[in-house]
């Protein structure tokens, strides 16, 4: 097969209810071994994706391609059932009258000897070999999420959707149960789409994040450049606590209580926010009166007052009100570091690490 033709291609899906996009000219490369991530809210569209993918849905538009064989656009609709496609949900799904091997066996074809013995095999993949002859109520979350996974694996799909597959794990449980899973899918090299609202989920398992919004994917990429080049503020926001300073523009600088920051491409009289995240802010304590001494990375001191601090673990999050005009900034420090209330703190902000954007691209 020509190398450009293999994995998931999906160009132009569009799906409307009642009137309304919720799927928008959504366009998507997945390539064998990949796992591509849709990202974002509730009621975005990444379900919808997902089912139009699988063919449980039919687009209005677009097209669904798989390994050079069209599956979905206007003429074609290839039934879900004959996609080689496999899929993991929330609900694990799995028949209680059945034992663990006769779940996984159930959508092989052949007799019932070979079909045990695929079964059989792929029990052992997910190390659950010795639960062959269990039943689903029989075992914790963990191991019902490897049956589920062995079922969906065992028809050596092309493509693998999987639809807030860890969420009813608990969090202790989830990272073990997601690294298994991401481990046991590259060594099958199917191409993967994993639906979740969980940046952290997506950062960690992702090879590509597709972030969507009202139904159309706003920005992708792999996740150190999604999570360091949002494209808008709303972007920024979702990956983490963020904290915003308005400014207007003058001649390619932006004057704020931190000092300039640089502001290219903006027109003069612009409005646009300067946005940071809470970690990359510079704390001192006020001994002199006059603040710190700043570097030119660190632009100028501003002081704040400490209305809250907590201990979160591996940092401590403190919260500001800002001297110049009351508003809250939070700062999260990788250590224990718990101000008192009433505190008076510099700040500085670490300018290389802000983003600029328009003020109307929220």
């Amino acid at each position: 097969m020509d190398e450009a033709a293999k994995g998931l291609v999906i160009d132009g899906l569009t799906r409307h209810f009642g009137g309304r996009a919720v799927v928008s000219d959504v366009s998507l490369r997945v390539m064998p071994g990949q796992v591509t991530c849709l990202l974002g809210p509730s009621g975005c569209g990444k379900s919808t994706t997902l089912r139009l993918i699988a063919g449980v849905d039919r687009p209005d538009a677009g097209r669904v391609v798989v390994n050079g064989h069209v599956l979905s656009d206007a003429n074609v609709h290839v039934p879900a059932e004959e996609r080689q496609i496999g899929l993991m949900f929330q609900d694990f799904a799995l028949f209680p009258h059945m034992n663990v091997v006769a779940n996984v066996a159930f959508g092989l074809t052949g007799p019932k000897p070979e079909r045990r013995a695929r079964a059989s095999e792929m029990l052992q993949r997910v190390r659950l070999d010795g639960f062959a002859e269990a039943y689903p109520h029989e075992l914790s979350g963990g191991e019902q999420q490897r049956v589920a996974l062995a079922r969906a694996l065992v028809t050596k799909p092309r493509i693998f959707l999987m639809d807030e597959p860890f969420s009813g794990l608990d969090d202790r449980l989830r990272d073990g149960v997601r690294d298994e899973t991401l481990e046991i899918l590259k060594e099958e090299n199917t191409a993967v789409v994993l639906v979740t609202h969980d940046p952290n989920e997506a950062m960690r398992m992702a090879d590509e994040i597709a972030l969507m919004r009202n139904g159309r994917i706003v920005q992708s990429g792999a996740p150190y450049n999604i999570y360091n080049t949002p494209v808008d503020r709303e972007a920024a926001g979702f990956f983490s606590d963020i904290n915003v300073i308005r400014g207007k523009v003058q001649g390619s600088l932006t004057s704020t209580p931190f000092g300039e920051f640089l502001a290219p491409g903006f027109p003069d009289d612009t409005d646009v926010d300067i946005v940071f995240r809470p970690q990359h802010i510079r704390i001192d304590f006020d001994r002199s009166g006059k603040g710190p001494n700043p570097t030119p990375e660190d632009g100028a001191p501003a002081r704040g007052t400490v209305l809250r601090s907590r201990f979160m673990g591996r940092e401590s999050l403190v919260e500001f009100q800002m001297d110049h005009d009351g508003s809250v900034l939070k700062a999260t420090v990788p250590s224990v570091f718990l101000p008192k209330p009433g505190t008076a703190l510099w700040l500085m902000i670490r300018r290389g690490r802000c983003f600029v954007f328009p003020v109307d691209a929220v």
